[in-house]
């Protein structure tokens, strides 16, 4: 296992992120996990290790830029540089916009798409280094198409799509690829609370007519993330059921 290709999960500790962790794992790569739980990290490392992988965890608030670039500058440090970064943490303030407040407009970007732009930003320096490098960010289908009261959301997703296109056309010559992996609805914690007749009704706007599994969103990144996907970047790959054609 080559150390450069030390792997960076933000939001790694439930979830998609901890599914992404796992399958990361299971290609053989040297994973770390940055979730702001403790609790949520332990449940990770302890399922990971029953399944005979070992996974590095942190403490962090994404929020907190220096503390996130000073982390991925040292883990590049200690590891020989970043090779895969995931940006998966992510939050929802859902709410029409008539009534959507400043705070749960700006915390929604903060998390999700702020906080990706600090992460990408010291990846990309190790990976530039390196010529080599994966940065994969979960977007999301309302970043594709829209989604009643998801403006806050749906345009932290529309960004992360819009910077990874950016950023996969000013790293392209150094080897570092930068696509996004827009999930649908996906059995979760988020969809969990959702009432039965939303999710009914969801499930009619779907071709399979099903939700999707987090598996089916870590098989993705783990795609995107190995060497037969060199060649893919600035691409949105939707693991939605056709929900978005």
């Amino acid at each position: 296992m080559d150390d450069k290709r030390l792997a960076i999960v933000t939001g790694g500790g439930r979830g998609i992120g901890r599914a992404i962790v796992f399958a990361l794992a299971r290609q053989g790569r040297r994973v770390v996990a940055i979730d702001i739980s403790q609790k949520n990290l332990d449940e990770t490392k302890e399922l990971a290790a029953q399944e005979g992988y070992e996974v590095l965890t942190e403490v962090l608030d994404i929020t907190d830029s220096a503390a996130l670039t000073a982390l991925i500058e040292d883990l590049a440090e200690k590891f020989g540089g970043v090779g895969i970064l995931v940006n998966n943490a992510g939050i929802t303030r859902d709410g029409l916009i008539v009534a959507m407040e400043d705070e749960a407009f700006d915390k929604v970007i903060e998390i999700n798409l702020r906080a990706a732009f600090i992460a990408m930003r010291a990846a990309a320096k190790s990976m530039m280094r390196n010529r080599f490098g994966r940065l994969i960010s979960i977007a999301s289908v309302s970043g594709v198409m829209g989604n009643a009261g998801q403006a806050n959301y749906s345009a932290s997703k529309a960004g992360l799509i819009g910077m990874s296109k950016t950023v996969a056309r000013e790293l392209g010559k150094r080897g570092v690829t930068a696509n996004c992996v827009a999930p649908g609805f996906i059995v979760s914690d988020m969809t969990d609370v959702l009432p039965d007749a939303v999710k009914e009704a969801a499930k009619t706007m779907i071709p399979m007519r099903k939700f999707g599994s987090i598996d089916d969103v870590a098989n993705a990144v783990a795609f995107l993330a190995s060497d037969e996907a060199g060649y893919i970047t600035g691409q949105v790959l939707c693991v939605d059921g056709g929900m978005a054609m």
